[in-house]
């Protein structure tokens, strides 16, 4: 279907699907196949020249997958999407499509732990090399970039800080440097930010989080121009093999029928729980960007439609209260990840971001005591009395 024409809760349903042309199934079908028939030796032979629509190998392409595919770049306004295995799959096929020996990449330091280590200690074994800078002030990518520059690398709302970078600016700083502006846009969804609209070139997702939202299924998902999403899918995707399994994709594909109507609960309820946690006497600081206590509340304003389903938080006390509060919660659950339709709670120094080095932590910004929390879609209220009461305990 044409989805230009329709707002995001329908795009969000309808997108990149139709009723199935053999069985009239609405639901849709997972191709489960490895290979594919042709039904001459003519056929197989476009096929594989590129010459002829058709399916080849899942490591080419899976109809299910597509049918992904379809809706992502719908959701975001891009011309394609590509899925793959995970969200790192995702970043590093996107990076890995552009950078060559001697490139360069700017990137943000308030970044997801896997992203750091893939440009801080993988990609310089290539040659490809990253400065890492306080995005939140533009001026400091400018600073930065130079003649090798490829990439202007983004993340906003940034893992855990949740720290934001002006889109419309980098990506005008990126084009003045001839660099293609990346954006994560996992924390906010494209339905609170459509990083396309404000000049990116390509939108990077783990599928795992809120696209899913039932943390039962990994994949991640590029957005982009046709040119580069094909040239991304014909060459690093599959020659490194980075490919969603065609059932993860229906689970996502599933998942993404109620992501809008989940991102507006996750947005009311993490704005009360940020609320409340503020005023609470047992907290050091809140970082949310839909409070007014944020220091980039009007540039969120401005870029976003609203403001996620993440808090971060200190508890007085340092690390060790942080722990009794980790211990005391008993509605939230203790673990990784985010996203879910659980409220999902994480110390980010020991756990999420351990694999970034102490020095580097502090300089993004995430404290020893740092708290990561995925507001989920239970009643507000409840969430608020189980932290209250960890936090009371302390």
């Amino acid at each position: 279907m044409s989805h230009s024409k329709y707002g995001l809760f329908t795009q969000a349903i309808h997108a990149g699907t139709a009723p199935d042309r053999e069985t009239g199934a609405v639901a849709v079908p997972i191709h489960m196949a490895n290979t594919f028939a042709f039904p001459t030796s003519q056929s197989g032979v476009a096929t594989f020249a590129g010459e002829a629509e058709g399916h080849v190998y899942t490591r080419w392409g899976n109809p299910t997958q597509e049918t992904l595919e379809r809706r992502v770049a719908a959701l975001d306004g891009g011309e394609a999407a590509l899925a793959t295995a995970s969200g790192m799959a995702a970043i590093s096929t996107a990076i890995m499509s552009v950078v060559e020996q001697g490139d360069h990449i700017v990137a943000t330091d308030a970044i997801y732990s896997g992203t750091f280590s893939l440009l801080n200690k993988e990609l310089p074994h290539y040659g490809v090399t990253t400065t890492f800078v306080d995005a939140s002030d533009p001026q400091n990518i400018a600073d930065a970039v130079h003649d090798d520059t490829r990439i202007v690398y983004l993340e906003s709302p940034g893992n855990p800080t949740l720290a934001l970078n002006d889109i419309a600016v980098g990506a005008e700083i990126a084009r003045g440097a001839g660099a293609l502006t990346f954006v994560d846009n996992t924390f906010a969804t494209p339905i609170n930010q459509r990083p396309l609209d404000l000049g990116a070139d390509v939108v990077l997702y783990s599928a795992t989080k809120y696209f899913c939202g039932h943390g039962d299924a990994i994949g991640g998902a590029i957005v982009g121009s046709e040119a580069f999403i094909e040239n991304a899918r014909t060459g690093i995707l599959r020659d490194v093999g980075g490919i969603i399994s065609p059932f993860n994709a229906w689970l996502i594909l599933r998942g993404m029928q109620t992501l809008p109507l989940r991102v507006e609960r996750h947005n009311a309820n993490a704005l009360q729980v940020g609320r409340l946690l503020e005023e609470h006497e047992a907290i050091e600081w809140v970082a949310y960007p839909g409070l007014e206590s944020h220091p980039q509340h009007e540039l969120a304003r401005r870029q976003m439609r609203g403001y996620g389903g993440m808090v971060c938080f200190e508890v007085k006390g340092g690390v060790e209260a942080g722990a009794r509060l980790m211990n005391n919660i008993e509605l939230c659950t203790l673990t990784v990840s985010l996203g879910d339709t659980k409220t999902l709670i994480c110390h980010s120094a020991s756990t999420t971001h351990r694999s970034v080095p102490a020095e580097a932590r502090r300089a993004a910004g995430i404290t020893d005591g740092l708290v990561r929390l995925s507001v989920g879609l239970e009643d507000p209220e409840d969430i608020v009395a189980d932290l209250d009461e960890a936090l009371t305990a302390i």
